[in-house]
């Protein structure tokens, strides 16, 4: 970071650019278009690039539906009045797909491409696919060569003078200690056993491909292989599953690319919902850490794994939103490449130890209800620190009934057959999940995050942007956060 002392403002940054953000249909993307059209009026325009669905819905409807049509949107809707209709003619929606070279945009009319490409200040890429358990061919494509393409499209545009890259904090894979926020460069492995070639990968994956449809295989059968495919490639290269290994190579293939285009790389923890704007608690799908209070309010999880002397890295959804404006105001045309780490754990540790407690206290203050109309109870939660615990765990309440079913099944000819299945189905996406989830449920590395603390000071100490782009996690109380908005949030949002 420069050590200038000038302070930024973000909404004269703001004032009269035109923003492409990819990407805009996932969980952050809405919350970045939100603040914009909510706090920066006089934005010139935004342009969203969204892939028409495979259910004949065009990009504009996705844009109604996907988008406006959330709850997030009701505060600007508020504001607006009579006068949205104004506000949302800055919205252009582009249909394009960053899977292809030129974004997809050879098949929209030239004028609308030399439009953007004339007129475009800055460049935000929020596309991903999250799945830990992703195909290896889409994760990549998204991903990794996503990133390539959109990359390479800013570098086309004449006046763009920042690129914002979305990563995740998890690139670092399975470190423990301080994670610094530093840049993987071409060829970097974790474990340092063989140089990663991105080409490489990607001629590997159409090779894995061609063998399996020159064989016949079902498409199940093609989305299981290239599943395990990816999770492989990702060990051999010292990360833990397809969605930071394609994450890492993203982020490489950018820094490697960018020549002298100004390079924002920001990398957030787990996000969670909305801590204050547009309103407390906002959120959509279940993310890493919703997926163990999900299922313990709904009353499908008795237990918490995990290591509770350690610090699970949450940050809210809108404190990464404020981090990526302030941080294009603040780099601009600067010719640099900057990382940004939007994570919690070194100045505002959330212990794990607290999860369990908190939960507890919450769904017995408020149990859910579930569609039959019936209050479910919870008890309290069996923690379960290591991983041979939680085997112990599962071979006692789960594995051994599934044998003696399995017996049963044999001596009764077959007849609880179905029975069997869905439950030995059941078991084994459970260990599959618990593999896919055990780095970051016994994670010990804590993120620097200095440079985004430098970030901060380039705000005035008061004032309304202030206000308005919060980014710091320390005045965040995590007992009252979990308890009064984030809880709640994923209770009104995302139970079903």
């Amino acid at each position: 970071m420069s050590t200038e002392k000038e302070f930024v403002s973000v909404l004269q940054y703001l004032d009269n650019k035109s923003i492409l953000v990819i990407g805009a249909a996932g969980f952050l993307g809405k919350i970045f278009v939100e603040k914009i059209l909510r706090v920066a009026p006089k934005v010139r325009k935004l342009y969203l690039l969204l892939r028409a669905s495979s259910g004949e819905k065009s990009a504009t409807e996705r844009f109604n539906d996907e988008i406006l049509g959330k709850d997030l949107f009701k505060v600007v809707k508020e504001k607006y009045g009579q006068n949205l209709n104004l506000i949302l003619e800055k919205v252009t929606i582009v249909n394009g797909d960053i899977c292809l070279d030129n974004l997809g945009l050879n098949h929209i009319d030239s004028e609308l491409e030399d439009q953007m490409v004339q007129q475009l200040d800055a460049i935000i890429n929020l596309a991903a696919t999250t799945n830990f358990d992703e195909r290896y061919d889409v994760a990549l494509g998204i991903n990794t060569l996503g990133a390539a393409n959109a990359l390479n499209f800013a570098k086309r545009c004449a006046k763009v003078k920042v690129f914002v890259h979305v990563s995740t904090a998890y690139v670092s894979g399975e470190k423990s200690g301080v994670v610094m926020e530093t840049p993987y460069r071409m060829g970097e492995t974790l474990n340092g056993a063989i140089g990663l070639d991105i080409n490489q990968e990607q001629k590997l994956v159409k090779e894995k491909l061609s063998q399996l449809q020159a064989t016949g295989a079902s498409p199940e059968t093609i989305t299981k292989a290239m599943k395990d495919f990816g999770h492989a490639r990702a060990k051999v290269y010292g990360w833990p599953n397809t969605y930071v290994f394609t994450k890492a190579m993203g982020e490489m293939i950018v820094g490697a690319k960018r020549e002298d285009m100004s390079l924002v790389i920001i990398r957030p923890s787990i996000v969670t919902s909305t801590y204050k704007e547009p309103f407390p608690g906002w959120t959509e799908g279940i993310r890493t850490i919703d997926s163990i209070a999900a299922g313990y309010g709904t009353g499908k999880l008795t237990c918490f794994l995990g290591d509770i002397n350690s610090v699970s890295d949450v940050i809210p959804a809108d404190m990464v939103v404020n981090t990526m404006l302030v941080s294009m105001a603040a780099q601009a045309a600067r010719q640099k490449e900057t990382i940004y780490h939007v994570t919690s754990s070194m100045k505002n540790p959330f212990k794990n130890e607290k999860m369990p407690e908190i939960a507890y206290r919450y769904f017995t203050t408020k149990p859910w209800t579930n569609k039959e109309g019936k209050v479910v109870r919870v008890g309290k939660v069996d923690v379960l620190s290591s991983m041979p615990s939680f085997h112990r765990y599962m071979t006692i309440r789960y594995i051994l009934p599934l044998k003696g079913l399995e017996l049963l099944n044999m001596v009764l000819f077959k007849s609880l057959e179905k029975k069997f299945r869905d439950l030995n189905r059941k078991i084994r996406l459970v260990l599959r999940l618990v593999d896919l989830y055990q780095p970051y449920l016994f994670f010990y590395g804590i993120f620097d995050d200095t440079n985004t603390a430098n970030l901060q000071k380039l705000l005035p100490v008061t004032g309304a942007e202030t206000e308005i782009f919060y980014i710091d996690p320390k005045i965040i109380n995590w007992d009252d956060y979990f308890m009064y908005t984030h809880l709640p949030g994923l209770v009104k949002y995302v139970f079903k």
